[in-house]
């Protein structure tokens, strides 16, 4: 464990001489070499801005206007920043957030039809199909049953899509793999609903359909994996789902694409069959080398980004520290390795704890730059023993007409000058 900064030192214990300048910390694991330097402290308390009176309390607690998070909107790949009315989703400023766990309102969002402003009071969840019970439930049915609370990611299929083809160097971590979030999910496991109507045995596929104008609806298989792990969720980081992420409740499959966990559910019907939806005809399907479409494409596979430095960042020449995030659809992170030197050479970086299971992990690395132009990257391996692949790895295996499930190590080139700009490899 490193040794405590004397400027840090729990209340009641003397502080030093704030007047020492440029002192210098190890870094948290002792990497070898890997010195960090302390912006120099006020000489006394005169340099610091005397106190003044705040704002009175309210009702709602708002960020400090010293901070701006905001999203990234798309209307298609690589078409940014465009107006709302036009867009089909905005990105999660992934770059400015730390830890683990998204703030609600900077989820990534994705809509067909936009969001509807539904009444939790008319709405309703019809559950059908091979059955031995039909089942109509309102939101205060849901929330009498005895419910779950779990930390899992959501990404769309989409997320990466900027980088398929070629890389824009003016592309921010926001912008190329801003379709990632995660939160703390409450609801009622999809196991107990099965239990409770009585899904016929032979029944290996659920419809699940939303509730919005382009009636969204997908085919779901009924695994033991999907069994155990999804909910009906109505509870997004201790408050009610925000609308544009479905309330008043959604269905949440950790771990496959995002399209699956259906926003503003209103529909589970059972069957023993796909339903073939156009959303799984027509919309998510992948376009192979071999000319053929992949349907039914689940799960997000193994991936990792750096997301400090990354594009449009400046860095010196000196101690570094790279962070980023790691995450897999089949599990749990088990190590992140960075290079510095585009590939050649990899070295283990600290993951932060907890790492759970179809969440997203924090991956940390010590590092002095020399000041010589030079590209970093990261690559995850989850607990099923996948590793993320090369660039050249994936396009060799999906091509490059295909259009989700990117997930190819994300390439950052640094320039002489510190600046950061998006590569493909």
């Amino acid at each position: 464990m490193a040794a405590q900064s004397e400027f840090t030192k729990s209340a009641g214990e003397r502080v030093a001489d704030p007047g020492r300048r440029g002192l210098l910390l190890k870094a948290a694991t002792g990497a070898a070499g890997a010195i960090a330097a302390v912006p120099a402290m006020a000489e006394s308390l005169a340099d610091v801005p005397a106190r003044e009176v705040g704002d009175p309390v309210g009702t709602v607690s708002e960020r400090s206007k010293f901070v701006h998070l905001d999203r990234v909107t798309e209307s298609s790949p690589g078409v940014l920043n465009v107006d709302p009315s036009l867009a089909i989703n905005s990105k999660t400023p992934i770059d400015r957030l730390s830890g683990t766990v998204t703030p609600s309102d900077m989820h990534y969002e994705r809509s067909h039809a936009g969001s509807p402003g539904l009444d939790p009071g008319k709405h309703r969840l019809l559950i059908h199909g091979m059955t031995k019970t039909d089942l109509v439930l309102s939101i205060d049915d849901l929330r009498a049953m005895p419910s779950v609370s779990r930390l899992h990611f959501m990404e769309c299929s989409g997320n990466g899509w900027e980088n398929w083809k070629n890389a824009d160097p003016d592309r921010t971590v926001q912008e190329t793999h801003g379709l990632l979030s995660m939160h703390e999910w409450t609801g009622v496991r999809l196991s107990r609903i099965v239990d409770l109507v009585g899904v016929d045995p032979a029944s290996t596929w659920m419809l699940a359909e939303g509730g919005d104008a382009a009636a969204v609806a997908r085919s779901i298989p009924l695994t033991d994996e999907i069994l155990a792990d999804a909910m009906i969720a109505f509870v997004q980081n201790g408050e009610p789902l925000r609308p544009a992420h479905g309330f008043p409740m959604r269905l949440l499959v950790p771990g496959m694409e995002g399209n699956l966990s259906i926003k503003w559910l209103r529909r589970l019907k059972f069957g023993d069959r796909p339903f073939m939806t156009r959303w799984e005809t027509d919309r998510y399907t992948q376009l192979l080398p071999n000319g053929k479409a992949r349907q039914f494409q689940l799960y997000q596979e193994v991936n990792s980004v750096i997301t400090s430095p990354s594009g449009r960042m400046q860095i010196r020449p000196g101690y570094n520290r790279i962070t980023g995030m790691a995450w897999s659809g089949r599990g749990t992170i088990r190590k992140v390795e960075v290079s510095t030197d585009g590939g050649r050479r990899w070295k283990l970086a600290r993951l932060n704890a907890p790492i759970l299971y179809k969440a997203l992990a924090r991956f940390e690395l010590d590092w002095d730059w020399d000041g010589v132009p030079t590209r970093i990257v990261s690559r995850s391996t989850d607990d099923k023993g996948f590793v993320q692949p090369s660039r050249d790895e994936f396009v060799a295996r999906m091509g490059v007409n295909a259009l989700f499930h990117y997930n190819a190590q994300q390439t950052w080139a640094i320039g002489g000058g510190g600046e950061v700009v998006n590569v493909l490899s």
